[in-house]
């Protein structure tokens, strides 16, 4: 049975101040504190095993590798991939998408092909599609949502053409909470031989993932969003797909030979892996998928959706505000305004009562463009959540509101 009382002992950041209050942690959608269990770990593999991986014979390099594969095993098993050569691990989830951007590139996309992106997409999954639009001049076609985040499926088929060859999509809006129809989506689009990517950074921290299911082409999360390091993420791929796409990076290990005049390029995962590798972040997102796991199964998510409609009550319980997505109760996340008084204004005296939340664009700007906004703030929930925290998080913002009044 989860305990959130024994989950919130195994984050020792919990326990310090802020301006001499409680420090009130509501800012996991931008990346989730770290348990004891991880750092723990981390700083145990590095103070008595580390070493380069892959190169070496001798008994640190072994250990090292070990590990580090082992944590390969963990991804595949926490998405159930079909074979641990679809895992790649990356600098995170921006890296890798630029890395399909960049290795499918000229090699798969045509002049006047087509991307479609919805306009809840974070930059990470849409910058790189610009690159490639300004390269090799491809079209970046776009799908809007409703005010809830909600994409109708009808509104994909609209679009899609006989030049279209990749849908790249959010699990998860990082603003509005919203899901996406995944697996309709990617139904319709492998009828038309069109590849899906889904961008699961939200989603993964929220959702049991299934990746053969759900039959994506390929699906990216990283690492600090599920109570791991950061500088680390993953690239799953189909191995078909990963096994015809040339590597992005060039560099050691992610070669077979190398000549002064030819060069052949070694097998999956190490092809997409060049130079040593982020060895104790990706050992340290092991640790984190081992904790995170055991959480599930103690039942996370059904405490997650109990404290997430809480939290919802309570802020639309609240005059002068304006929450975007306002239906989506059982969202980790609440995107919001406050009549008359900026959000960066909202979320710096909401600070100074100990209480951690973001404001900004949230490098969603398609999205607020949208929904007619410059900014909102934003308070998102994680596994160590309490109804403490939102009461403590209600009063601060009733205070913010009544000193902007």
């Amino acid at each position: 049975m989860f305990d959130i009382k024994e989950v919130r002992k195994d984050f020792p950041i919990l326990s310090r101040e802020v301006y001499g209050k409680p420090l009130v942690y509501l800012d996991s959608a931008a990346s989730s504190q770290k348990p004891r269990h991880v750092m723990e770990n981390i700083k145990k593999f590095e103070e008595t095993d580390y070493a380069n991986v892959h190169r070496g014979i001798h008994f640190l390099s072994n250990a090292s590798t070990d590990a580090f594969e082992m944590a390969r095993k963990k991804v595949k098993i926490f998405l159930n991939a079909n074979r641990e050569e679809e895992i790649i691990f990356t600098l995170g989830a921006t890296d890798s998408i630029n890395l399909v951007a960049n290795s499918l590139g000229e090699n798969f996309f045509k002049k006047d092909d087509e991307i479609i992106l919805t306009v809840m997409e974070h930059h990470s999954n849409i910058v790189p599609w610009h690159f490639l639009r300004e390269k090799v001049g491809v079209k970046i076609k776009w799908v809007d949502c409703d005010d809830q985040g909600n994409i109708s499926l009808d509104d994909i088929k609209n679009i899609v053409t006989e030049r279209t060859k990749l849908i790249s999509i959010t699990e998860m809006s990082n603003v509005l909470g919203s899901k996406t129809p995944l697996k309709e989506i990617i139904n319709f689009s492998h009828e038309r031989e069109i590849l899906v990517l889904v961008d699961g950074c939200q989603g993964a921290a929220h959702n049991i993932i299934d990746v053969q299911e759900l039959d994506c082409d390929f699906y990216v999360f990283s690492g600090h969003k599920i109570y791991g390091p950061t500088g680390v993420g993953v690239l799953y791929g189909k191995f078909d797909i990963l096994d015809n796409m040339p590597p992005w990076r060039g560099g050691g290990e992610m070669i077979r030979e190398v000549k002064k005049d030819s060069i052949t390029y070694a097998d999956l995962p190490s092809r997409f892996e060049a130079g040593t590798p982020n060895i104790t972040q990706a050992i340290g997102l092991g640790f984190a998928i081992d904790y995170f796991t055991s959480k599930i199964n103690d039942g996370l998510f059904s405490y997650e959706k109990e404290i997430a409609q809480y939290f919802h009550n309570e802020v639309q319980g609240i005059k002068k505000i304006k929450v975007y997505g306002e239906k989506n109760i059982s969202s980790p996340l609440i995107s919001f305004t406050v009549d008359g008084t900026h959000p960066h204004d909202i979320a710096t005296l909401i600070d100074r009562e100990g209480v951690a939340i973001r404001a900004g664009h949230h490098c969603c700007q398609p999205l607020l463009k949208f929904l007619n906004v410059n900014s909102t703030a934003r308070a998102s929930i994680g596994m160590y959540t309490d109804k403490n925290d939102i009461d403590i998080f209600i009063k601060a913002l009733d205070k913010a509101i009544t000193f902007f009044d």
